[in-house]
């Protein structure tokens, strides 16, 4: 048995859901809503990307460096984050990403900067088409991210201020777990925009790149028919959007989530008195599900044991799982029936392909961070990442 705690990615679970939704989205007459995999929701599934993905969003230049290194298709990344600098784009620019984001009337200046100080000198103006590099415009949805729709407006009306960039659109997203009326209200926000660029400018987009935040059911034992039911509902209202507009969709949760599991030891067990607690050796610094609150919500859990090793005949007890933090706030789950534990027992959480391995607190307490496994049947168990100690990380200016 491998050692303990580590993730496992399922590369074959990730292509059917893929291919689930890539079916979904398709419309009538053979028309493809472009799909793109946002890959902060989990970076080492560049490892192997499946068909009918179109594109991958790249939110920081720490992300952009895993793609160049793995050989990302240049064309296929939408260069998107908050922060860009100067160097951020040139970076992205002389790879030769596909799509750059503005994010405020200072990216799009950066960025048509960048591409005009590509240009051979003493080129003539009719060169420029040439070099410009296509970008979409963000659109607030009312937080950090994005634009108004005013400032939108001042860079497709004021295109001799952005000389290097080409406007081949707008990006919209408002958030994750929504329903399908949040879904709904987005669109017709964007039709909104749309409608009043094509009145006052003539503008006519070539993407309208959304995210629908489709739900994933973390704690549902029917999560698959769940989900299904969502992304058919949702699919109807795209692929009718898509018959106005040139659609294109970014998803990373729902692309992502069921494709990971996370192993992790049980090291000790006892009771006091009032509740029976198992001690793991990983916890909430590699484990994180969106929407848990005070580990009340039971994921999917599952035990296995040792070669040999029968599974008792008692009947089920509670138990609650923590993790290995010098914190009380280290609780897994608070409460869950499960077959009597002993130690040596590994326990599988199901469900965790998207963002746990990234976004959970790696490096509190200076814990080793977990090994990383992809599978596939075609390749078997692909070590991604060995154990890292923490400690190397966290200490100042000297090495273990």
């Amino acid at each position: 048995m491998r050692q303990t705690p580590y993730y496992v990615f399922d590369t074959d679970e990730f292509a059917k859901r893929a291919a689930m939704i890539r079916a979904a989205l398709d419309c009538k007459g053979g028309r493809r809503i472009p799909l793109c995999f946002s890959i902060k929701a989990n970076p080492f599934l560049l490892h192997r990307l499946p068909e009918g993905l179109d594109h991958v969003e790249v939110c920081s230049p720490g992300e952009l460096e895993i793609c160049i290194a793995l050989g990302v298709k240049p064309e296929s990344i939408i260069y998107s984050g908050v922060m860009k600098e100067k160097c951020d784009i040139e970076r992205a620019v002389s790879y030769g990403a596909g799509i750059l984001t503005c994010e405020s009337i200072r990216h799009a200046a950066l960025i048509s900067e960048v591409m005009l100080e590509r240009m051979p000198e003493g080129a003539h103006e009719a060169e420029f088409a040439e070099t410009k590099t296509h970008v979409i415009l963000r659109l607030t949805s009312g937080n950090q991210f994005g634009m108004s729709l005013d400032d939108i407006e001042y860079i497709i009306s004021h295109p001799d201020e952005f000389k290097g960039i080409a406007v081949m659109g707008i990006h919209y997203y408002s958030g994750t777990q929504k329903s399908l009326r949040k879904i709904n209200k987005d669109l017709e926000k964007i039709k909104s925009a749309l409608s009043v660029l094509k009145e006052k400018y003539g503008f006519e987009p070539q993407l309208v790149e959304y995210g629908p935040g489709l739900c994933v059911e973390y704690f549902e034992e029917d999560w698959q028919e769940k989900e299904k039911q969502s992304l058919d509902e949702a699919a109807e209202v795209l692929r009718k959007f898509a018959e106005e507009y040139p659609l294109g969709i970014e998803m990373g949760r729902f692309l992502a989530a069921s494709c990971g599991k996370y192993y992790t030891q049980v090291k000790d067990l006892k009771s006091t008195g009032d509740a029976n607690y198992a001690i793991l050796d990983g916890g909430i610094h590699h484990l994180n599900y969106f929407g848990q609150r005070m580990a009340m919500q039971v994921p999917p859990i599952s035990i296995y044991r040792a070669a040999g090793v029968e599974f008792t005949e008692l009947p089920d007890t509670d138990y609650t799982l923590c993790g290995s933090l010098c914190t009380v706030a280290d609780v897994l789950v608070r409460e869950v029936k499960l077959k009597k534990l002993e130690l040596g027992d590994v326990l599988e959480f199901g469900h965790c392909g998207a963002y746990s391995v990234t976004e959970a607190p790696a490096l509190f307490l200076s814990r080793q961070l977990p090994a990383i496994y992809a599978y596939s049947k075609e390749y078997g168990y692909e070590c991604l990442r060995e154990h890292i100690p923490a400690a190397e990380i966290n200490l100042a200016g000297k090495k273990l």
